[in-house]
């Protein structure tokens, strides 16, 4: 299958960028920044203005320390995002470990279930997702406890073999389930009870998930593992100064044929992904031609 046949409207066949809209009040990068709910849409349509193909909008953290909110809360948080940018014709996927939260973002216009348990903190969750029929993104996350990504699991003395093989058992739950398997993408899991040492491996071998059966997007936007790129050289780090070692983490991901990434900063994202597609087609890129 190839990557882009889940979006058939996307601008090209090339990696899409996925934006984030965190209605939540603490997220590791903008906890409480787009908790107002005309905040969140506003920024929404920021982010397509600025090159996201789709906007991914969530409800809770799972920052270190995080704890869960309440389902309802939740649901409130994100519903009417979601049905306010789907209704401009804006791509909208929910990230959401709830099977109540992902229904009803589906009947408020969602077309992508993206959850970070990989089906695995709601014993329903599998069951909606193949009843809505919309493409589903299952993430590894090794855990004992959904809600809190601080810390590091035990993957078995090989990170890269576990998200494999965890993530054909996700897969199977959800064939299982009547998920149809061209609706399936998956997504390694950086940062999610990973030590950086494990971030870089799945990086290092990401070859290896984008070749195999099902499309991969990669979320490393602003995530520990590369702050730490610029605290090793002694210079100003945080979430924020992490983008731009975000934005080569996209254009290689892209260059590597990813099916999508998930930023906080799209323009930069944007532009690696263009670059990558350019880089690509060589003279056969079609803009920027002498008239």
């Amino acid at each position: 299958m190839q990557v882009f046949d889940i979006w058939p409207d996307a601008a090209a066949k090339r990696t899409l960028v996925m934006g984030i809209v965190n209605v939540t009040e603490d997220s590791f990068s903008d906890g409480g920044k787009w908790i107002n709910i005309d905040k969140a849409i506003e920024h929404g349509r920021e982010l397509v203005a600025q090159g996201a193909d789709m906007i991914d909008v969530g409800g809770e953290s799972t920052r270190p320390g995080a704890t869960r909110v309440d389902a309802e809360v939740e649901k409130q948080r994100v519903t009417p995002v979601v049905q306010a940018l789907a209704q401009e014709g804006i791509m909208v996927s929910v990230d959401t470990m709830r099977a109540s939260t992902a229904e009803a973002a589906v009947e408020a216009g969602a077309v992508l279930l993206n959850d970070v348990s990989g089906g695995l903190a709601d014993a329903n969750m599998y069951s909606v997702m193949a009843q809505s029929q919309v493409p589903v993104c299952l993430m590894h996350w090794r855990t004992v406890r959904f809600g809190d990504a601080a810390g590091s699991a035990d993957h078995n003395g090989d990170v890269v073999q576990d998200v494999h093989d965890t993530l054909g058992r996700l897969t199977d739950n959800a064939l299982k389930a009547g998920v149809a398997p061209e609706l399936i993408t998956l997504d390694p899991g950086l940062g999610f009870a990973k030590t950086p040492q494990d971030n870089w491996a799945l990086l290092k071998a990401l070859p290896e998930f984008i070749n195999g059966d099902y499309p991969i997007l990669v979320g490393a936007s602003r995530k520990r593992f590369l702050s730490a790129i610029r605290e090793d050289r002694g210079v100003e780090h945080g979430p924020h100064l992490a983008d731009s070692a975000t934005a080569a983490v996209t254009a290689l991901s892209a260059q590597l044929g990813a099916w999508a990434v998930r930023v906080h900063d799209v323009p930069v994202s944007r532009d690696a992904v263009d670059v990558a597609a350019a880089w690509a087609a060589g003279a056969d890129y079609v803009s920027g031609r002498e008239q």
